[in-house]
């Protein structure tokens, strides 16, 4: 027997922002300026709500607890998390000690954190995945609006996040038919967005890429992209070399054509500062990556990777 989560419920299209009504008193966190984030609320066309725009970009369980230290005793009716999947991460985590519901909003279209139990903070500097059916958002919006005017590099590294999160989850040992399923048709959905551009469609190929890899798993290029993330580099940017290693390794049947999308996105090299070895000690602590992955993995297979990433022979 399979189960598969998704959210309550899902709106997306044109215009799904404007047209859902929001409930009364909520809290709306996000990362974004009040500029931007002030376009936003006006779009949504919310009335009589909170606002904490204090959410950091890969953010820590310290940005959880500041959240429920200064909003806690103010009885929001919701937590809306409006933004990447830094201000929607937080709210997964915080809705528990709310006590309510949670609405979760994209303005990035690459984690799919929207449709899945998962949720990804920072302990002690480090940065953890963590997975948990309260993760699961009560309603997803999803509204390609908020791409207009996101930079171009922002716009690449979601999509990249996207596809490497639906090639790793179709190759995942925890998967079934229907992840399968949606994980190969949110890939062909995003391939096609990248190499024929049309970033109006990558929003929907990472709702269906979230909906898939939600269910199942990613793999080791997300195991090996935590060791780059915890230097500084943006995830999106480093699953560019490290799923496209990590499908040569795997043997993925979409390792040729997710290297060409790479390309056309136009990564520059990784590079890594820590020593290979001591990566590597890192990234095989990270059994939630690599217990799924479709063959067993060994310290010496990951400093291969790491190296292959270091030489840019993917």
């Amino acid at each position: 027997m399979y189960t598969v989560r998704i959210p309550k419920v899902i709106k997306f299209g044109e215009n799904a922002l404007g047209e859902t009504e929001y409930p009364k008193n909520a809290l709306v966190v996000t990362t974004a300026s009040p500029n931007l984030s002030g376009k936003w609320l006006d779009k949504m066309g919310i009335q009589d709500y909170m606002l904490y725009d204090k959410v950091t970009p890969e953010p820590s369980i310290d940005d959880v607890t500041a959240l429920i230290s200064e909003f806690k005793s103010k009885n929001p009716s919701a937590l809306i998390g409006l933004g990447g999947g830094s201000s929607m991460d937080v709210v997964k985590y915080a809705s528990q000690d709310f006590g309510v519901e949670k609405i979760l909003i994209p303005t990035t279209f690459g984690t799919g954190a929207e449709m899945t139990t998962y949720c990804v903070l920072k302990f002690d500097g480090k940065k953890k995945l963590l997975r948990e059916d309260r993760f699961l958002a009560d309603m997803a919006v999803v509204d390609s609006y908020f791409m207009d005017g996101t930079p171009q590099q922002v716009l690449n590294n979601s999509v990249c996040d996207a596809c490497a999160q639906a090639t790793e989850g179709y190759d995942s040992k925890l998967g079934n038919d229907l992840t399968r399923t949606l994980c190969k048709q949110a890939f062909e959905i995003l391939y096609d967005a990248i190499m024929n551009d049309k970033p109006e469609n990558y929003p929907y190929g990472s709702m269906l890429s979230g909906m898939g890899f939600g269910n199942c798993s990613t793999t080791l290029g997300h195991a090996l992209s935590y060791v780059f993330s915890n230097e500084g580099v943006p995830h999106g940017y480093s699953l560019s070399s490290c799923t496209t290693v990590a499908h040569k390794h795997n043997k993925s049947i979409f390792y040729d054509r997710f290297k060409e999308a790479m390309a056309k996105l136009g990564f520059d090299k990784l590079e890594l500062k820590a020593d290979v070895s001591e990566a590597a000690d890192v990234v095989m602590t990270d059994k939630g990556h690599l217990d799924p992955n479709p063959i067993p993995i060994s310290k010496e297979d990951v400093m291969k990777c790491l190296e292959d990433i270091k030489t840019s022979n993917l």
